[in-house]
């Protein structure tokens, strides 16, 4: 019997189109013989869908029409299943469409990535991949993160953060902090977005409130950090639990500017027809391979695999990789990009991107790890989770509500009843 994959994408996100697109990449790749997929399809409005359309990725540039030709859904835990059921009930016809066995997520961005969705498939009681709510949460949390990474002590740069309304309130006293504890160049970033949006580098205090306005328009908190300029960035991916995990070779990135922009990822140069995902193309339809990275020395668009670094240094962010994905609690697959200062050969983390933006199967398929294999393996790790997770207590049976002595009614407090 197939695994039914409840595979949940979109969102009400600024990369809400970057999840339609990984979905499609990773749907491609999942043996048919294995799984069923049940496409959920979340609309900015927060509306589910389901329908086979969802699967064709042309069919997103007509949107009207599409969801025309889809269900209305809620995905419940009715206690037999998790079932997707069309809402409003219809009068005639099927009201369950579906049921799941293991949930998916494919998002990205807050509303999503950050916890939202972990939380919901975490009430609905059955697997899911990826990290859960706490490890989603910091792990789109750019100020939390560098935080709970400095303290557990892991390399990062320096950084002053602060809310949106408390520089709005009083920006010389920020922009002072800031002038005291960092040097230009700085990097500004808003405090929980992905995919390089509204992030601005500036190189003097002019540059630096321009670059803090633009960061609030999509945040309400702010990060600043000291820049890397001798720069060299590397990203390494992994795939595991708290207990076990092996790392991919290592990629470097290439850009266009002096930041890794949203463009450098997701559309490339612009020149290939239908456009480029992280360097390689996106597949209209299910069941179409998306590229891959077969061998040694494989050159991307805007990527360099194997990186251009020594084999020690290679291993120290391999090391570093695991430590971070195990000091964050994370499960499942992620890649954590680093900084290294070419001057002074000195590395630092710059971010882990959990599920969906880390499937890297460019990189495991680098590394000897087929992108079938890589979605098999974190489809495992999730239902071992969730096995190993309802051993755990949560709850007694007792009702301690009918455990109360006294009368019905009997006041316990003044204006309370028991």
């Amino acid at each position: 019997m197939k695994i039914k994959v409840g595979v949940f994408f979109g969102g009400n996100s600024v990369e809400h189109e970057i999840s339609v697109i990984t979905m499609n990449q990773a749907i491609s790749s999942l043996d048919p013989e294995k799984y069923e997929i049940v496409p959920i399809y979340i609309a900015k409005n927060g509306v589910m869908y389901t329908g086979d359309d969802l699967l064709d990725l042309y069919s997103f540039r007509d949107m009207e029409v599409l969801l025309k030709r889809c269900y209305k859904v809620a995905v419940v835990n009715d206690g037999t299943a998790v079932k997707v059921v069309r809402c409003p009930a219809p009068w005639i016809g099927k009201r369950v469409l579906n049921t799941i066995d293991v949930a998916f997520p494919i998002v990205h961005g807050t509303n999503c990535e950050d916890g939202t969705i972990a939380g919901f498939v975490t009430l609905l009681g059955i697997p899911f991949v990826g990290p859960d709510i706490m490890a989603s949460s910091i792990g789109m949390d750019k100020i939390l993160q560098k935080k709970v990474l400095r303290e557990s002590g892991l390399p990062v740069v320096d950084f002053v953060s602060f809310y949106s309304v408390e520089y709005i309130k009083d920006d010389e006293k920020i922009l002072k902090e800031i002038d005291e504890k960092l040097t230009y160049p700085m990097i500004v970033k808003p405090g929980n977005l992905g995919s390089s949006v509204g992030i601005k580098k500036a190189k003097n205090k002019v540059e630096l409130e321009e670059a803090i306005e633009f960061a609030m328009e999509f945040a309400d908190r702010v990060i600043v950090e000291k820049a890397v300029e001798d720069l060299k960035e590397i990203n390494c991916s992994v795939i595991g639990n708290l207990t076990e995990s092996e790392t991919s070779i290592c990629e470097e990135p290439f850009f266009s500017d002096e930041i890794l922009s949203y463009t450098d990822k997701y559309i490339g140069d612009g020149k290939s027809k239908g456009g480029t995902i992280g360097g390689a193309k996106a597949s209209p339809k299910l069941g179409t391979k998306t590229g891959s990275t077969k061998g040694g020395n494989s050159q991307f668009a805007n990527k360099k695999i194997p990186a251009d670094i020594s084999e020690e240094k290679s291993k120290e962010i391999q090391e570093l990789t695991k430590e971070v994905f195990k000091t964050l609690g994370c499960s499942g697959v992620a890649r954590v990009d680093f900084l290294i200062d070419t001057k002074t050969d000195k590395v630092y983390v710059n971010e882990i991107n959990t599920i969906p933006g880390a499937l890297s199967f460019y990189l495991w398929e680098a590394t000897g790890k087929s992108f079938e294999k890589e979605l098999d393996e974190i489809i495992e790790i999730a239902i071992k989770r969730h096995r190993d997770k309802e051993k755990l207590t949560f709850s007694y049976d007792q009702n301690i509500l009918a455990m109360q002595g006294g009368s019905k009614g009997a006041k316990t407090a003044k204006g309370m009843k028991r």
